[in-house]
């Protein structure tokens, strides 16, 4: 198991956990909370230098941890005291300041409580293996502590395992509370991680609902607009034509438009609605297998010649996912005829049942030369959609030339039984 890595900030205080980012490395400013453990880390080393050094002074050598001279107590006091100032900048130095001071727990008593403060930091804001050199290097010069201020009260070794207790305590307490912070970060990464990552869900879910939105706007509108190009072209081509054919077209036209007005009136309803949940079925319109003659029926009124092959088995059982995607590819393959081919007879024919899986098929007679009223552009992205709704419904597709050089537009998609 790997273990995580605490990141290194020399200026941390023992218990103190900063997010990267949130101060600036090179100019590290202190909280009110690092004033406040800074100055009772300092308030409590200072108190224990004048214990010790009073301690050093006693009158009554049975409860004097004695020096060889009496001038090695003022020394002592002092080197306490230098290391209680240092206690305000071993956010920047921790591990320094252990390395230059660690010979001074061969014989100050003094500075007993800042080194531990010291020692205490490395082992938070450092590598295990740092601290457990350092828990070495402390063990080592503990010995010569024992031998040079030697307790009247207690052994050599009694001295000596008192401090081993000491440094283990400290080293335990401190990997507890490196641990503790390991976890903090490894929690908060992972609540970070999984917003990010429910938004990126979220922003990818409603990017495919607008762009199922779009592929069913493709669909409708370049249906009710090649309507519209068909019958404006025909009054451009004859406009001395009769007024009961010109009001028919007029009508048609306006009809379409109004059609075409309301559907995308509804789609651009969906796209500003706020706190919009995508789901699997596309937004209106729905149409389905059932609404397929009534295509039939709009598309003859236009003038197209249709003809129609119909021999679906349970037609009223067709799913509607299912009738769906046939009536999109069935409009889609109308559309394409009105644009590329206008005067073409189109052939229409659907056939299947469950099991058996769903045929659609459009077919109609390759264009020669150029329409009469121009034809609108025509980008490819509707067979593109189909071919996304066909395979998303785990159907097959083909299109092109066939072996009559007409072209033809055929869609399996499964049914089940």
């Amino acid at each position: 198991m790997t273990s995580l890595a605490v990141p290194e900030h020399p200026w941390l205080l023992p218990g103190e956990l900063v997010v990267p980012g949130e101060r600036d490395r090179a100019h590290p400013r202190r909280t009110t909370r690092d004033w406040v453990v800074d100055g009772l880390a300092f308030l409590v080393s200072l108190v224990w230098v004048l214990f010790a050094t009073a301690d050093a002074l006693a009158p009554d050598p049975t409860i004097a941890t004695a020096l060889p001279h009496d001038w090695m107590v003022g020394v002592d006091a002092l080197i306490g005291l230098v290391c209680c100032g240092l206690l305000w900048v071993r956010r920047r130095w921790p591990l320094g300041l252990v390395v230059a001071t660690i010979p001074l727990t061969l014989f100050s008593l003094a500075a007993g409580v800042p080194l531990l403060i010291f020692y205490f930091t490395v082992v938070v804001h450092r590598r295990t293996a740092i601290a457990i050199g350092v828990t070495g290097a402390g063990l080592i010069t503990n010995l010569g502590f024992s031998w040079l201020r030697p307790d009247p009260n207690l052994t050599y070794w009694e001295t000596a395992a008192w401090g081993v207790v000491f440094s283990l305590v400290v080293l335990a307490w401190g990997m507890f509370v490196r641990a503790r912070r390991q976890l903090i970060v490894s929690l908060r990464d992972r609540a970070e991680r999984a917003e990010s990552e429910q938004q990126l869900r979220v922003a990818q879910a409603r990017h495919l609902e607008r762009t199922r939105i779009a592929r069913e706007m493709h669909d409708v509108l370049a249906h009710r607009i090649s309507l519209l190009s068909l019958h404006a072209g025909a009054l451009e081509f004859r406009p001395d034509a009769p007024a009961d054919e010109v009001a028919r077209a007029a009508g048609v036209i306006r009809g379409s438009a109004h059609a075409a007005l309301q559907d995308l009136r509804e789609v651009i309803g969906v796209l500003r609605a706020e706190g919009d949940s995508p789901g699997d079925a596309p937004e209106p319109p729905q149409p389905t297998l059932a609404d397929l003659p009534a295509l039939i029926a709009e598309s003859r009124s236009a003038g197209v010649r249709v003809n129609v092959s119909d021999t679906v088995d349970r037609s009223g059982e067709v799913p509607a996912a299912l009738g769906r995607a046939a009536y999109r590819i069935v409009q889609e393959g109308l559309t394409n005829a009105r644009k590329h081919a206008a005067g073409a007879a189109v052939t229409v024919d659907v056939a299947g049942g469950p099991g058996a899986g769903l045929t659609v098929a459009i077919g109609n007679r390759w264009p020669v030369g150029t329409s009469a009223g121009g034809g609108l552009p025509g980008a490819g992205t509707g067979l593109v959609g189909i071919s996304e709704r066909v395979t998303l419904a785990g159907g097959r597709l083909a299109y092109g030339r066939d072996d009559a050089g007409d072209f033809r537009l055929a869609a399996w998609l499964p049914w089940p039984a």
